[in-house]
C-alpha cells in the first residue's frame, strides 16, 4: 500500500506510525509530494463481510480500520511545534481491489490526501482522501 501526502508544508517532519508508537520512514518535507509505502494483510471471509486488514500498521477496530501518518513531534521531531496525526481511512478496500493487487507484482493499493490543514499546518484527525483508494504502480 502507499499513501501520497501532496502539499505538505515544508521543513515538517512526516512519518508513518506503526503500532502505538513506533515511527517509521520519517522525513523532512520540502514541499513536494512524500510518499509512504508500507505492508498490510487482508483477509476475506469470516465473521464479517468483505475484507479486514491486518498488521501493525491498521489501527482502529475491524470494520474502521486506518493507517496514522504522524508530523512533527509524531514524526519523531522533538522540536517540532506541531503534534498532529492524519487519519488516513482505509473504507472502501474492497476484495476486488484485494485481488487486483495481489495478481500483480507490480502495482500496490494507494491513496492520496492533502498534506496541509486550513491552518497552514500539517493535516490531522480524519483527512479525505483526495481520489480513494485506487490501484498505482510501484515504480513511478
Amino acid at each position: 500500500m502507499r499513501i501520497v501526502v501532496v502539499d505538505p508544508p515544508s521543513d515538517v517532519a512526516f512519518a508513518l506510525q506503526r503500532g502505538r508508537a513506533e515511527i517509521v520512514s520519517a522525513t523532512r518535507s520540502t514541499g513536494a509530494p512524500l510518499a509512504f509505502t508500507f505492508s498490510v494483510r487482508a483477509r476475506t471471509g469470516g465473521p464479517r463481510p468483505g475484507v479486514t486488514l491486518l498488521g501493525p500498521f491498521a489501527q482502529g477496530p475491524p470494520d474502521k480500520r486506518f493507517v496514522y501518518v504522524g508530523s512533527g513531534t509524531f514524526a519523531g521531531d522533538a522540536a517540532s511545534c506541531w503534534s498532529r496525526r492524519a487519519k488516513v481511512s482505509l473504507a472502501g478496500i474492497t476484495a476486488d481491489l484485494v485481488r487486483s493487487v495481489a495478481t500483480q507484482p507490480d502495482v500496490c493499493l494507494e491513496a492520496t490526501i492533502p498534506g496541509r490543514a486550513g491552518d497552514g499546518g500539517p493535516s490531522c484527525a480524519t483527512v479525505p482522501l483526495l481520489r480513494g483508494w485506487e490501484i498505482g504502480r510501484l515504480h513511478d
